[in-house]
């Protein structure tokens, strides 16, 4: 896949640029909790405002249902970005606004929410056409949407020629580096997979166990794997209906020589509100009246030792009930032998970031990934559909 990147843009200088930007940051009391991702947008941003006329940056924000809903307005995130930026940000109360298109040169604009548009979800044309009609050219830097087919991110793309679209630079950035994890990655290649489902992360799963030498396994998805292979986890969360397909992932894992790495040894407790129980059992003897809630000290350490002599890593997923004190420690386990590895190393999903930055590692990470179901789509080779979009 070839993208056009920013510098591929044609008749830029005077132009009208539709910027799409991934602006889905935590908002509460009316403003920004996170600026992770305004940060992150920032050096495209500031490229694009340095030569065009007008720029006009769209996102979603949250779940809005297609309809004006004041919990999900972009208005904070105006605010948040005009202190990030330094400069007046110019907040649109409607996407499709008419007042977009008598913009005055050297003006930005910060567009509401997409979403309050059904059009958006339904990648519907005419929502599309107008989106798009004000504008000269069209610049994605939204990589956290880019495995969504929105009007926003295929259909108004759709609209504009070669030399009037582009990928931005945090989009190039994510490309190259889950490439590497894709393409011939170098061995030993280890992923780690957490999180609370195996039905979520089936595809991820199925094309991983073809390229990596090692998988290890956490969270709730690995009771799923535990009790599939016959062991009994008590009242820890699993999914029944995943059994066979977690059977099917060993067995395909064992026809290729790639390790699935399980607990061995894991912390149970008896109430994630109020434990009066915490203790460490070995992974095949939970008792019935508890429910695993981290790794042990024992898994903890294999599975940081195999990230250690690893040469490429890719983490998608905590490995225990990460938002509870006092399991979070294998979480943190796996974050600190990330950064201490001399592998490549990509951190993709909401909770793994936050995971390095509470172990104050993100630093030493290679990239870390804006988008977490997008890491794990690029990962299985399909194609996402906003990247398609823009191809040449």
């Amino acid at each position: 896949m070839t993208l056009p990147s920013l510098t591929d843009l044609t008749d830029l200088d005077g132009g009208r640029v539709l910027l799409r930007l991934d602006l889905n940051v935590p908002v509460s009391d009316g403003r920004v909790q996170d600026a992770t991702r305004i940060e992150a947008a920032l050096p495209t941003l500031r490229w694009v405002l340095d030569r065009a006329a007008v720029v006009a940056a769209c996102s979603h924000l949250g779940k809005a249902k297609g309809a004006p809903d004041p919990a999900y307005s972009l208005a904070p995130v105006a605010e948040a970005l005009e202190r990030a930026l330094g400069r007046k940000v110019r907040f649109v109360p409607d996407c499709l606004d008419d007042s977009i298109a008598a913009a005055e040169p050297g003006t930005l604009l910060l567009l509401e929410n997409l979403r309050f548009h059904p059009g958006e979800k339904a990648n519907d044309d005419d929502f599309a056409r107008r989106l798009a009609e004000p504008f000269s050219h069209y610049v994605n830097d939204a990589f956290g949407t880019a495995h969504r087919s929105h009007a926003s991110v295929v259909g108004a793309a759709e609209l504009f020629a070669d030399g009037r679209k582009a990928a931005g630079l945090l989009m190039e950035r994510e490309v190259a580096a889950l490439s590497r994890m894709v393409v011939d990655p170098e061995q030993p290649y280890v992923a780690v997979v957490g999180g609370a489902k195996v039905s979520t992360k089936t595809a991820p799963l199925e094309a991983l166990v073809e390229r990596v030498a090692t998988l290890l396994i956490g969270g709730g998805m690995a009771n799923t794997f535990l009790l599939a292979q016959g062991h009994e986890v008590g009242r820890s969360l699993v999914e029944p209906e995943m059994l066979d397909t977690a059977l099917e992932v060993v067995r395909r894992a064992g026809e290729r020589g790639v390790t699935v790495a399980l607990p061995t040894d894991v912390v149970v407790t008896d109430s994630l509100d109020d434990p009066q129980v915490i203790e460490v059992v070995a992974a095949h003897a939970v008792p019935s009246d508890l429910m695993i809630v981290d790794l042990g000290p024992d898994s903890r350490q294999r599975y940081a030792n195999a990230i250690l002599g690893a040469k490429t890593v890719f983490w998608n997923g905590p490995m225990g009930v990460f938002e509870v004190d006092p399991f979070d420690a294998g979480t943190l386990a796996v974050a600190r032998a990330m950064a201490d590895t001399e592998a490549f190393t990509v951190v993709g999903g909401g909770e793994s970031v936050m995971a390095i930055k509470r172990a104050g590692v993100a630093d030493a990470i290679d990239h870390v990934s804006t988008g977490g179901g997008a890491s794990l789509q690029f990962l299985t080779g399909e194609p996402l559909p906003a990247l398609v979009a823009l191809e040449d």
